[in-house]
């Protein structure tokens, strides 16, 4: 099956431009907005520790992780308002908005004094930009989900949305590239000038997004919408006296988000830790199982068009579960090959079904009145899972020898509530765009 984007006359849709840009957008957009935000998760890993809790001893891991977990704590906040705006002003206005509040946010970080210079004011501060990067994450991949999902044709719908999530690992992909010659410099300056940088280049992508999305159009499932005076007035009401059965079932489904922080920034520090495995290899697998994942995702994608969203997606969930520990016993092995090997196989292969079927999945479950704020109020609030798990993790004893238990049991328990509630779901893959939704 081929991956390729289809050409640009293939499917346009009146005054909105064709699937292909709209899902090329927001890949591009995706990529460079998730590039701020996992430069930071891998910063809380290997940098934080040292430069914000120098005095805190065994417990300076979890304080750091604890930082990477304080944006998930902003998301469901930022969901609501985001939410609000995306399915009343529109969903461009609010992904230009979410995507210059994460350049601002992660440029401000690199600029932060360390603890040596200001005290407890440095992780303070820390904590407070880092809640500005969670609530411009709210919207972003409800706000792309949602205007690529109103393009795309009725029966392609998973493979367009699919390169929404796929651009996230591009900007993992990127963010890992850009910290691994940092983590090769001096301690003096690593710990000084070095970390700062992949903070100050974001400035640089960040203007790159912003030529891109100026040229996105509305989608006209939502100026339908609005000609027709169907807008709701208040998003979140309509949404919770209509839909909440599947904000509840979107939360649950959403906790499989936190395979991705297990394997993106507690891995780092487990393998570091436990089995010594420095933090240049331990990226460089994030790079190679991301590099993978973005072949595999749009893959799953079609999949999910010919079969259907919950077989891909409780697959995803399972594999997940019974490749963990396979994965992080790899990481004790000392064997750099079998650490690609089951990397490539637990990420690309696992997490990547779930990973690319969610856009579509989550979505069309909500009609487009609703929909933004369906999918970022329940997406955002199951992602608290996935901020905090580092840290609850670490908390439980898992960043030791033998954590890889600990660790696999937990992982285990949220891939089984997100297969369980995916199941209660109904499919509905063969439904048409403007039927979604609609009970």
């Amino acid at each position: 099956m081929s991956q390729t984007l289809p050409s640009a006359g293939e499917g346009a849709l009146t005054n909105a431009g064709t699937p292909k840009r709209a899902a090329v957008a927001s890949f591009l957009g995706s990529a460079v907005e998730y590039y701020d935000f996992f430069i930071f998760g891998s910063a809380a890993a290997l940098i934080f520790p040292t430069v914000f809790f120098p005095n805190a001893d065994a417990n300076a891991a979890i304080m750091s992780f604890a930082t990477f977990g304080f944006a998930y704590v902003a998301r469901p906040i930022g969901a609501i308002i985001l939410g609000h705006f995306g399915d009343r002003v529109g969903r461009r206005k609010v992904l230009m908005f979410t995507l210059l509040l994460m350049g601002a946010s992660t440029f401000v970080i690199g600029c932060l004094p360390d603890f040596h210079t200001v005290g407890w004011w440095a992780p303070a501060l820390l904590v407070l930009a880092r809640l500005c990067q969670g609530l411009s994450a709210a919207g972003e991949q409800a706000g792309a989900s949602s205007m690529t999902l109103e393009h795309a044709p009725d029966n392609r719908r998973s493979f367009f949305t699919s390169w929404t999530l796929t651009g996230t690992q591009g900007g993992q992909i990127l963010a890992a590239l850009v910290f691994i010659p940092v983590l090769a410099l001096p301690d003096e300056i690593k710990f000084g000038i070095g970390w700062r940088i992949p903070f100050w280049l974001s400035a640089v992508v960040v203007v790159v997004a912003f030529l891109i999305r100026r040229t996105l159009h509305e989608p006209p499932a939502f100026e339908e919408a609005r000609k027709n005076a169907e807008i709701a007035k208040l998003p979140v009401a309509d949404l919770l006296k209509g839909h909440w059965r599947d904000v509840l079932r979107v939360i649950c489904c959403a906790f499989i988000a936190a395979v991705s922080t297990v394997f993106g920034t507690l891995a780092i520090s487990y393998a570091k830790t436990v089995a010594g495995v420095d933090g240049t290899t331990t990226l460089w697998l994030v790079v190679a199982a991301n590099i993978v994942a973005l072949g595999t995702q749009p893959l799953f994608g079609m999949l999910a068009d010919r079969i259907g969203r919950k077989p891909v997606f409780i697959y995803g969930a399972l594999a997940s579960a019974i490749l963990t520990p396979v994965f992080l016993l790899s990481l004790e092995s000392g064997s750099v090959p079998l650490m690609f090997l089951a990397a490539i196989g637990y990420f690309s292969g696992g997490y990547a079904a779930a990973n690319a079927v969610w856009p579509s999945f989550y979505a069309e479950m909500f009609s487009t009145k609703v929909r933004f704020s369906g999918l970022a109020i329940g997406t955002q609030l199951g992602f608290l899972m996935a901020g905090f798990a580092p840290a609850i993790v670490a908390a439980m004893g898992g960043i030791k020898p033998g954590g890889w238990v600990q660790i696999s049991i937990f992982t285990a328990i949220i891939c089984a509530v997100a297969a369980v509630s995916a199941l209660t779901a109904r499919e509905s893959f063969r439904t048409p765009t403007k039927l979604l939704g609609l009970k």
